[in-house]
């Protein structure tokens, strides 16, 4: 059970989870109200079965939080919480191969601990954002999982993931374009070609009492589009890779540094609203070449603290065309464009203390978190501010069931 505050120096129009991509100017009437909000909707229900299937060992997890789809009197009477998938998937383990399918954190999301679907293996940051660090790669999606263990310390695999060619809400489209071909924000039936596939491998050396985890993950996607005036279907290939390291300096203090670089892989910068490509002449596709940074620590300071930090940014380059139906400027980052972020920087402190932790009666936890958000545009409207700025507290108590 999560009872969450969240106090923002904007009005974002958020609820829990921050559209780091989209926080107000101070010229705007949202840039100059404060918001407040309480919430229940990061409550979750988790269930795990297990089993033996001849040699196989069989597990399926099913995880579920209130942050689904909900009715817009939500706030006003009765807190009527949409209850949503998060995770459900099977995995059977066969000696060294294991095989994984159903909705998981995505292959690209950082690990602490091999290349697991286990949310205690997955690295998603202490935050209590539910859209996590800014610039942190990941996604919950569909997917296909084939994972090889030649021994305890390495694992290697390859991931078929629900596709999704994204330019988000912040790319102007050529007028003649039709934009039922690509996901705006709002399309959820874009005419994917094949799957996204990523591969990745993790190396988990033990040195003394300390653990590390280094990773290394591969982004293939492709893109299609189709011109009717030509009849032609353009297609395009994304690429990207990431470099994740989480190392245990000392029993109990971590560093982290995850590095993501791609061409056409914006969507798996969360939250960011960078595009995969932009549309040009005769439905072609141009990529939009993007990265993201994130680093911090993890400090368990006492049996019941942990204290960490991190700092993030998110950045795109500028793709521009010239659409020949009327000669304008289209693409991410047009001038005046002020949705259309270059940069995007996040700097987080928080604390999570628990207050009793018992198998009978399960544990009762504080977690806070403040962060500093800031975002840069290509370009402003002249006489408006160059970038825009947020602060954000969060405080969250949490009991978890015995």
């Amino acid at each position: 059970m999560d009872a969450t505050a969240v106090m923002r120096s904007t009005d974002t129009g958020n609820g829990l989870g921050t559209s780091f991509g989209s926080i107000p100017f101070s010229n705007a009437p949202t840039g100059n109200l404060s918001e407040t909000r309480f919430s229940t909707q990061n409550s979750r229900i988790s269930l795990t079965a297990t089993s033996k299937a001849g040699s196989a060992a069989i597990k399926g997890y099913l995880e579920a939080d209130f942050l689904g789809n909900a009715a817009t009197s939500l706030l006003v009477t009765s807190n009527s919480n949409t209850l949503r998938m998060r995770l459900y998937w099977v995995q059977a383990m066969m000696g060294g191969f294991e095989f994984m399918a159903g909705q998981s954190w995505s292959m690209l999301t950082p690990g602490r601990n091999g290349i697991s679907p286990v949310p205690g293996d997955i690295f998603f940051s202490q935050d209590v954002d539910t859209n996590y660090q800014m610039g942190l790669t990941w996604g919950r999606t569909t997917q296909f999982r084939f994972i090889a263990h030649p021994s305890k310390m390495i694992a290697a695999g390859v991931s078929f993931e629900n596709p999704e060619q994204y330019i988000g809400g912040v790319v102007t489209l050529p007028a003649a374009f039709n934009a039922a071909l690509v996901d705006n924000g709002a399309n959820t039936s874009t005419p994917n070609l094949i799957p996204d596939i990523i591969g990745k491998v993790a190396f988990d050396p033990q040195t003394g009492s300390t653990h590390q985890h280094i990773e290394f993950a591969g982004l293939f996607r492709q893109y299609k589009t189709f011109d009717a005036p030509t009849n032609t279907k353009p297609t395009a290939t994304g690429e990207g890779g990431s470099v994740n390291v989480n190392l245990e300096a000392v029993k109990g203090l971590h560093f982290i540094f995850n590095g993501f670089f791609s061409k056409g892989g914006g969507r798996y910068i969360a939250n960011t609203s960078i595009p995969d490509f932009i549309i040009g002449a005769n439905s072609t596709m141009s990529l939009v070449t993007s990265k993201s940074l994130m680093g911090g620590a993890e400090i368990q300071a006492a049996p019941k603290t942990l204290i960490y930090g991190y700092y993030s940014q998110a950045i795109a380059n500028q793709a521009t065309t010239i659409d020949p139906g009327n000669g304008k400027s289209v693409g991410y980052g047009v001038t005046g464009q002020a949705g259309a972020n270059n940069k995007i920087q996040e700097s987080t402190a928080g604390l999570t203390q628990v207050f009793f932790r018992d198998p009978k009666i399960g544990a009762m936890q504080m977690m806070v978190q403040f962060s500093y958000l800031k975002r840069t545009p290509f370009s402003v409207p002249a006489g408006t501010p160059a970038t825009a700025i947020g602060k954000m507290l969060f405080v969250n108590i949490r009991y978890v069931l015995p």
